[in-house]
């Protein structure tokens, strides 16, 4: 175990009201692509950019060119829980960590284990009729052909995930407030904290332990306690849970 990892094992042994805030680098050890980088959905060729694509207005306007890019980018099948969705699990169950807030649509840390997670921009695994509002799992939407349509009255299904020009859930944003006011320690990861009104959660912190874990630089390295320039996963895999 090197000194940074072991640095990182030590906040974590003193602490015992942990909260971990994540972002798309989380899950890319996963198989799911990012947003931002230069393999990312952002920088892939489409008819129109993809922020356009997944705004609440273009999905109004166009349901079969938003359903073409969302079920052949955003559904990935078959990712599995990584070591640092896993390691979050092991965490909140012997009472270190007491949230995860993600910015992630996969469903890996439920996946993994995970009890309080707050979802800022929902779940791919949630879809619903926007007439009637039955329910609907990943495989309807995935194996749908076009435009998914309810089986009960013919209304569009629409996933319940946060698109462009709408608003994050209140109640999950007072959830991941709470989690974080409490907090003894943050442990930011896989985030380039860009994304807003999400990033500014982190400015509730009043904690003791800021742990920044990220491939590259971001905004708030400069006021961490610890900051590791390396995969998620591989780091918290060499965390011990005691």
């Amino acid at each position: 175990m090197n000194e940074t990892i072991q640095k990182l094992q030590k906040i974590i042994d003193e602490s015992s009201r942990i909260v971990f805030f994540g972002g798309a680098g989380v899950s890319t050890e996963s198989g799911i692509p990012d947003f931002r980088s230069v393999d990312g959905l952002y920088n892939m060729e489409y008819k129109y950019p993809p922020e356009q694509i997944i705004s609440h207005s273009f999905f109004r306007r166009n349901p079969e060119e938003f359903y073409r890019f969302y079920k052949d980018r955003m559904l990935i099948s078959g990712a599995e829980p990584n070591a640092a969705h896993k390691k979050l699990a092991e965490l909140e169950a012997a009472g270190k960590l007491t949230a995860v807030v993600t910015q992630n649509i996969d469903g890996l840390h439920t996946a993994a284990g995970s009890k309080t997670v707050y979802e800022l921009h929902g779940s791919t695994l949630r879809n619903y009729c926007m007439s009637c509002g039955k329910f609907f799992d990943f495989d309807y939407i995935k194996n749908s052909e076009g435009v998914p349509k309810c089986d009960e009255c013919g209304g569009t299904v629409k996933p319940d995930v946060v698109l462009y020009e709408e608003g994050l859930d209140n109640a999950v944003i007072e959830g991941a407030v709470h989690a974080i006011e409490r907090a003894d320690t943050l442990i930011i990861a896989g985030t380039s904290l860009v994304v807003y009104p999400a990033a500014g959660l982190i400015s509730y912190f009043r904690g003791k332990h800021l742990v920044l874990i990220n491939r590259d630089p971001t905004s708030a390295d400069s006021k961490a306690d610890l900051v590791i320039h390396d995969k998620v996963g591989e780091v918290l895999g060499q965390i011990e849970v005691r």
